[in-house]
């Protein structure tokens, strides 16, 4: 084979490499209204909003992971942006636990929350009445601190490295508090969620589609 010959094959090759080196599951940023994971550029742009304290939320979680990142973002074909769902104060309290450090924190502990959600989801259907008066007056700052001591919150982000101190200061924030739940308000004017979890691909909202398996499709289609 003459050097001109491999010289030209090793140009055609290079952008391929190049593009299968970007870790596009990996590729974070925040956005105007919440969570980005993917590549930027890709053609199918898909939103998720999601609510903490809705099982079917826990359920596609569990069920998209692997095949949604490992098929189609990871491709850099599809981005995922995470947007919030606030039905009540347990939705605040864990997003606000959730966004809590930097972007690249953010996924791993949407996902922390959401995979232990059965435990202490039990746990708030059982609250009693004075437990359910400390979520609901006082402060901001206390009402989401005694959400997260009830629920557990505390534990499950010490497992992702924070320390109390660290957690509460993130639970502290009505500033941040208060720019959640007005972000949620304005995503509900514009999309009229119909429940949790919902979709949108390419700014068209998925009507009907609130699980994996349906939107698994819809996701095909739309990358043809």
């Amino acid at each position: 084979m003459n050097k001109a010959l491999i010289a030209g094959l090793l140009l055609a090759v290079a952008p391929i490499a190049a593009l299968s080196a970007q870790n596009w599951d990996a590729t974070y940023a925040a956005t105007t209204g919440g969570h980005r994971l993917g590549n930027p550029e890709a053609g199918t742009k898909l939103i998720a909003f999601v609510s903490y304290s809705c099982p079917h939320c826990a359920n596609f979680e569990t069920q998209s992971e692997g095949p949604l990142r490992l098929a189609y973002v990871q491709p850099g074909r599809v981005s995922v942006e995470v947007r919030h769902v606030i039905r009540n104060p347990i939705d605040l309290a864990a997003a606000l636990a959730a966004e809590c450090g930097a972007e690249n924190k953010f996924w791993a502990n949407h996902r922390a929350i959401l995979r232990d959600q059965s435990r202490w989801l039990g746990v708030a259907s059982s609250a009693s009445a004075a437990q359910q008066a400390r979520w609901t007056s006082g402060t901001v700052g206390s009402r989401m601190r005694a959400i997260a001591a009830d629920l557990d919150f505390y534990e499950i982000m010490e497992r992702r490295g924070y320390s109390a101190t660290q957690l509460d200061q993130c639970l502290n924030s009505e500033a941040e508090a208060r720019r959640i739940a007005e972000s949620a308000q304005a995503d509900n004017t514009r999309w009229s969620i119909p429940g949790t979890p919902s979709f949108a691909i390419n700014g068209t909202l998925q009507e009907g589609v609130h699980s994996w398996s349906a939107l698994q499709g819809r996701l095909d289609a739309a990358v043809r």
